[in-house]
Parts: C-alpha cells; structure tokens; sequence
C-alpha cells in the first residue's frame, strides 16, 4: 500500500535544510530574537511580493486579522460583511474586536464570498444597520482570490473598508493583481501547512497606506512609541526573528512551489478526465491562471465522508475544509442565523473534500490516489 499524506512537510525541509540551518545559526549567535533586522528584511520581500508599499509582520495568521481591524477603529456596534465558509479566525477577529460578522453566501464554483450577494445584503439593510456597516471581509479561499474587482467597487461606491483575509493565497493573483494588494489591508499566514510555511505561528498584514502602516506598527508594541509611551492599547502581535527568517529562505522557492503546485492541479484534472470520473465528482473550479491551490478540494455530491475512509484505509491524507459552516457555528447562535440561510456553503461544507496536493507530490502518487477513487466508486 502507497503512503500519500495530505501534506509532507520534512521531504520539503530536506531540500532547503542545510539554508534554513545556517541562517538559524546566524540568530542564534546574535542572540536577537525580537524584530530587528531579519524581520525588516521578510517584510520588504513581502511587499514587493505582493505589490504593496508596506508590509508588517505580526505573530499569526489571525493576530493579522486582529490587528488589521485594531488600526481600523472597527469595534463596539460597527459590523463586517464576511463569509460563512472559511476558517473560524475570519469571523472570531471580528467578535473579539467587538463587532458583528454579518455573513454572506458563497459562489457555488470558487468557494469565495458571492460579490452579488454582498450588494443584496447591504442594500436590503435597514438604515441603522447599514450605518453600522463598516467593512468587507473577503476570503481568498483555498489559493484563490474572491472577485475583487466587483468587491472593490462596491466597497468604494459604499465608502467600506476592505481587509482581505488572504491567508492562503500568497501569490494568488485576479485581473493581474496579487492577493493582498486590492484592499486597505491584507492578512496572511505563516501557519506550517500554508503554502509558505514558518516553523511554528506567523503572519504579515500588507497595505499601501502609510497612515495603517504607521498605526499597526505601534499597536504591534503594546501600542508604545516611543517605547513605554502608550499611544493606544494595542497588544503583543510580534512576529519571531527566527520565523521570519525561516519564512524569508522559503520564500525564494515559493514561484517554483507554486508552480508545481499548479501542474499538479493540471495533472489531477487529466487523470479523473482519463478515469472517467468527471460525472461523480466536480472539480477546482480556477477563475483565474494565478490559482495557488493552497487546496485542491473536490466536490463529491454523494458517500463524501465514506470515499474519505477509504481513502484512508488506503493511506491517503484527506481533510474537509470546513465541515460546520460559521453561521451554523454554537458560538455565533446569538447572532440568530438557521440551517438553510447559506445554502451552497452549507452544501460545500456536507460535500467537499481536500485531496493532497503539495509540491512534493509524484505523479505515481497521484495516480494511485484517482485509482482508489474510481475503485471506490
């Protein structure tokens, strides 16, 4: 029996191992591990990465989100639109920053907020909640940016804050624009399993705005500058020296993961073709070239969780990405949604399953895991 793990971390660290070492060493030695120098040189590679003026890194994924909304003022009676299909920081940042996630179905195809439906929403608010109404939070899902054109100009038209929450999509790019440059603000993660991974929790917040800039690198202190002058309360969201150095060597090799990450997408889609499987399952829809496919998540509208046991009886890596949508969530109850009011996110979420898809991934193990499937069915 072939072994196909969902993600294999180690065989990508034993290509770069020896570069990640010594540069470890390097900070070891200097004994500098808060900010500093390898943290302002990630943060320059970023913003040029993803075509933004600044970049700011903080110590995850949702101290990204956390703190994005910090600079923004948003808190007590303000709301932000969001998606129900997501993981639960998207929505949790906005709780604990003291607002109201005000959810909005998916598109059907790409798992992203519906721009169609953010407009409905808004325009059938009533005035006091729509006076409320302060932000959009657009998830790039699974490697793949949400319309943001239409997102944009919505936004604009409405006089809304955009903070992207982009954690896993760096890269990703719509109408040549990459993720995190289309907003106010953008949030990523360094989380292990991303597409670019630290060592442990990271994260980076980009903007073209000197102003968010300025404030997020203050509210990143416990809101001191001069340090023990407290401008605001802000908190502790300091990314490590260490990860970000790691983050800083992976990131020379992230274009050339991506792409195989892509030819691997490529090659899935000629072996189910090939395997006559096209009608029992439905595919990554990619609206744009640029999908980084943080995931390659299939829809399987029938026997979804028993394909998934026997795949793993057969030592193939699966993961459903997410199986409780957020408005269906315990913890979001008091904000009154019901089964039935998101209803494709609720079907992604009964029938959606993640297939491994990392860089590392041979064709032969590709091709064992379309055979297990079609003997499955």
């Amino acid at each position: 029996m072939m072994k196909v793990p969902l993600l294999d971390l180690k065989t990508q660290y034993n290509t770069i191992k020896d570069e990640i070492l010594k540069t470890t060493a390097e900070i070891y030695e200097s004994q500098q591990f808060i900010l500093g120098p390898y943290v302002e040189k990630l943060e320059i590679e970023i913003a040029s990465y993803c075509s933004t003026k600044y970049a700011l890194g903080v110590s995850s994924g949702t101290d990204a989100l956390l703190l994005s909304l910090m600079a923004s003022g948003i808190g007590q009676g303000d709301s932000v639109i969001t998606s129900p299909f997501t993981f639960f920081a998207t929505a949790g940042s906005i709780v604990r920053a003291g607002a109201k996630p005000i959810f909005v179905d998916i598109d059907p195809n790409t798992y992203n907020i519906s721009s169609e439906k953010i407009s409905e929403k808004a325009y059938s608010m009533k005035s006091i909640e729509r006076n409320a109404l302060k932000a959009i939070m657009p998830v790039h899902l699974y490697g793949q940016c949400s319309e943001m054109d239409n997102i944009v100009e919505f936004a604009k038209k409405n006089n809304l804050l955009i903070i992207e929450d982009a954690a896993q999509a760096i890269g990703a790019e719509y109408n040549k624009k990459r993720a995190g440059s289309f907003g106010d603000l953008g949030c990523f993660s360094f989380f292990p399993s991303k597409n670019l991974g630290a060592f442990g929790d990271g994260g980076i917040i980009t903007t073209n705005s000197s102003d968010f800039y300025e404030k997020m690198h203050t509210l990143r202190v416990h809101g001191s500058h001069p340090k023990y002058y407290h401008k605001y309360i802000g908190g502790n969201f300091r990314i490590d020296a260490i990860q970000a150095a790691i983050v800083s060597v992976k990131l020379k090799y992230l274009d050339e993961w991506t792409y195989a990450r892509q030819n691997n997408a490529k090659n899935y889609k000629i072996l189910f073709d090939k395997a006559g499987l096209t009608e029992k399952i439905i595919l990554p829809f990619a609206n744009e070239n640029r999908h980084i496919y943080n995931q390659f998540v299939i829809k399987v509208p029938e026997r979804r969780d028993e394909l998934r046991k026997h795949l793993d009886n057969h030592g193939i890596g699966t993961e459903i990405y997410y199986p409780v949508p957020l408005h269906l969530q315990e913890c979001f109850s008091y904000l009154g949604y019901k089964k039935g009011d998101m209803p494709y996110s609720e079907d992604a979420a009964l029938n959606t399953i993640a297939l491994p898809i990392y860089p590392e991934l041979t064709e032969d193990m590709q091709i064992y895991v379309v055979e297990k499937i079609k003997e499955f069915y």
